[in-house]
């Protein structure tokens, strides 16, 4: 496993983030500890999750699935770089939502109950919460650093000016302010180009990819019989993308990888990306995608995937499919 620095902090975390998304609404709790080992022994160091994941079986649920392994074996903790997020409903409740000082303060609380930690590593602002003033939101974020509750700050899903904006508020206040950004972000959706990620390496903001596979329409041909579920809408992205995705194919059957492969290590050769969330549901995803940070794209393959999936802005005429 290789390891990359978290924007500009001094701290270290590998080139791919387990994601626990799919813990208990679609893989069992043996089986996320199944994949949890696999991936710590692999030298994967950086766990990712919210409040909010846990979906038909309500809010919460992976945050207390992985605190439920965690407290299996107390040395796991000092092993792992543990990040969650604040932002989403947690309840009926008109406050138990946002990005208030209140909330903040409540749900960091709550996460690290579930958890059953004494400090979260970094606590990310879910969605920006354009009703409250930031010095608001940077109080709260610098009393749970006083209190060891936190140690760095994120974003998710924040637009470039929004980064900006944040760090300066941060930087006016004699803070580090935001270490990293969890965006978006992929072969087939690159506006992450035009503004985020210039925004981020302008202020030394590390990103973090979420859904690096399109949704499984980067992941390849299906090879299970059409057991896996496919929404309408990625059943229909691949039928109107059915030339591209060909192309794509026949590129990454000359390397002798698998698409899914070739669509993440492409993301750990742009500029600014530090690591990309994998949410494996099963253990042999998991140990699919483990060489990925072993894989070498050179400057001729890097170019003929732009020219597969063009960057935003390019000339529409060089890149007609």
């Amino acid at each position: 496993m290789n390891y990359r620095q978290l924007g500009r902090s001094g701290l270290r975390v590998s080139q791919l983030c387990l994601g626990t998304m799919n813990f208990g609404p679609r893989t069992p709790e043996p089986e996320s500890f199944a994949i949890l080992n696999e991936a710590v022994e692999a030298g994967i160091n950086f766990i990712d999750t919210a409040n909010q994941y846990g979906g038909h079986l309500g809010v919460g649920v992976s945050e207390s699935i992985l605190g439920r392994w965690l407290a299996e074996d107390r040395s796991r903790r000092h092993r792992v770089v543990l990040a969650t997020k604040v932002h989403e409903p947690m309840s009926d409740d008109i406050n138990d939502r946002g990005l208030s000082a209140r909330h903040i303060q409540m749900a960091c609380d709550a996460s690290l109950k579930r958890l059953g930690v004494d400090h979260i590593d970094l606590y990310q602002m879910h969605h920006i919460d354009r009703t409250v003033p930031m010095d608001e939101i940077w109080q709260a974020m610098d009393r749970l650093i006083a209190q060891g509750k936190i140690t760095y700050v994120g974003s998710s899903n924040f637009p470039g000016w929004a980064i900006a904006a944040t760090n300066e508020r941060a930087l006016a206040r004699g803070r580090l302010g935001l270490i990293s950004e969890q965006s978006l972000y992929h072969l087939i959706e690159r506006r992450l180009e035009l503004e985020v990620i210039p925004a981020c390496n302008a202020y030394g903001v590390g990103v973090i990819v979420w859904s690096p596979l399109a949704g499984g329409l980067l992941a390849g041909p299906r090879t299970d019989g059409g057991r896996r579920r496919e929404s309408e809408s990625i059943a229909a992205a691949r039928a109107a993308r059915a030339g591209q995705l060909e192309a794509f194919h026949v590129l990454c059957a000359e390397l002798g990888e698998t698409p899914g492969v070739v669509a993440l290590a492409w993301l750990l050769h742009q500029p600014g990306v530090t690591s990309t969330i994998i949410g494996p549901g099963n253990l042999d995803q998991l140990k699919g995608v483990l060489g990925v940070p072993g894989i070498v794209l050179d400057p001729s393959t890097l170019d003929r995937l732009d020219h597969v999936f063009p960057p935003c802005g390019a000339a529409p005429e060089a890149y007609a499919w």
